[in-house]
């Protein structure tokens, strides 16, 4: 194994169990940000170990054995070995080699130590932004240049965010622990948002070799269905659970049998898992009965419910959906929401309606370098026939992307444009 492949291998194992990893320190070390320290020493130790000794069998448990070497040392260092943190050092010392069950109940509301953590980030004393960027760095392993992809922001900005976060929580002694009633319900809304950026890196990886990241969509799944239960009243825990579970319906259409991605309306709708459907269905009409028919979620599912409920990609309600995103755009105004009110007036209306909602997103500062602009556009001038035009807009769609099953997909399509193009110049 190359020096190149080992590195790409650390860094695929990383993804998958750098969360497991802060989970379990910060359980035994009661504190976030050092937890999160030592999974990235541990992270440095493989990159330097691994690529002359192999990967070993099991690099969670390798990884999980470093990381609790470091504390123990950092205990040490600090000259800090009181009564408890003899305990902590006994408990390091212990052979328990096996990542810990993070399905297993716990000894408090939330019974699942994922989402203690996400509380955890989310405490009222960081900003919102800084809640969302610490959350997604350690709970998906994002880089700073995959959340500022999210954010339509700079890297340094999201940099400076994580840094200030990781302070905070460090000076400010805060317990790592659930949060119950009104401190609960507080951050509640950033715990949402969180988990559901959780489950649409999941859904739709921002960068590497897969399409797909399966592994988050379902903690995020599993997080919203713990969320209703801690918070049954709260219709946007419903609604957001609603959106997840019917986008994730979706799943076994979405690639092929390579792994290339198979765009919504030429997905095959009998592979749409049905009873996915009806649990977030049922998790909308909560949501609604609760009141939330309004909120971002609920709107965003009924948008989604819309698909689920079209037997063929022709019978979709294109005007209910155009109309629930102008819905949606006056409920939190985004670039990224009009840009998908285009798409659906395109279909609704011609992709002329379409395109005149693009223009007034052109200078949008928000969706400088976002990929999907200039492949809404492609798409849109392809339907009209200007064919030249939309090669140009998906190939540099495609030089934008991160990922590159969906890169490989824009230059697909950029291809065929091309050819259109030239069969129009014979038919000329």
């Amino acid at each position: 194994m190359t020096a190149a492949d080992a590195h790409r291998t650390i860094l695929a194992v990383w993804r998958i169990e750098q969360p497991r990893l802060i989970t379990s320190l910060a359980r035994i070390l009661r504190d976030v940000p050092l937890a999160e320290d030592l999974t990235q020493d541990a992270l440095i130790a493989a990159l330097e170990h691994w690529p002359q000794t192999g990967v070993p069998e099991r690099p969670g448990a390798w990884l999980m054995a470093t990381a609790k070497r470091r504390a123990f040392d950092h205990f040490r260092r600090r000259e800090m070995l009181d009564r408890n943190h003899e305990i902590i050092a006994r408990n390091m010392d212990e052979e328990q080699q096996a990542m810990p069950d993070l399905d297993a109940a716990l000894d408090d509301d939330i019974g699942d130590e994922m989402l203690r953590l996400v509380f955890t980030a989310c405490h009222p004393l960081l900003s919102r932004d800084a809640r969302v960027a610490l959350a997604l760095k350690m709970i998906c392993g994002l880089t700073t240049e995959e959340i500022a992809r999210a954010f339509l922001i700079s890297e340094p900005t999201v940099a400076q965010r994580i840094v200030r976060a990781k302070r905070t929580l460090s000076e400010s002694g805060l317990a790592y622990e659930t949060p119950r009633g009104e401190e609960l319900s507080q951050r509640l809304a950033s715990v949402l948002e969180v988990v559901y950026l959780i489950f649409n890196e999941g859904y739709t990886a921002a960068r590497g070799d897969d399409w797909l990241r399966p592994r988050l969509c379902s903690e995020a799944l599993r997080m919203g269905r713990v969320l209703v239960s801690i918070a049954p009243t709260e219709p946007e825990a419903h609604a957001l659970l609603a959106l997840m579970e019917l986008n994730a319906s979706r799943t076994m259409a979405r690639t092929d049998a390579a792994g290339e991605p198979i765009l919504l309306l030429d997905q095959d709708r009998t592979l749409w898992d049905q009873l996915q459907i009806r649990r977030g269905l049922q998790a909308l009409v909560r949501a609604e009965n609760l009141g939330g028919a309004c909120g971002p979620y609920a709107l965003q599912a009924a948008i989604v419910a819309c698909h689920a409920g079209a037997k063929t990609a022709e019978d979709t309600d294109w005007s209910r959906i155009a109309g629930l995103y102008s819905q949606l755009a006056r409920t939190v105004p985004s670039p990224v929401v009009e840009l998908n009110r285009a798409v659906a007036v395109g279909m609704a209306e011609g992709p002329e309606a379409g395109l005149a909602i693009l223009e007034e997103l052109e200078n949008e500062p928000a969706l400088k370098g976002y990929h999907l602009l200039p492949s809404v556009r492609g798409d849109l001038l392809f339907k009209l026939r200007r064919h030249h035009e939309a090669k140009a807009a998906f190939e540099a769609a495609a030089e934008l992307t991160g990922n590159k099953r969906e890169r490989d997909l824009l230059m697909r399509r950029a291809a065929e444009a091309a050819r259109a193009a030239t069969e129009d110049e014979g038919r000329g």
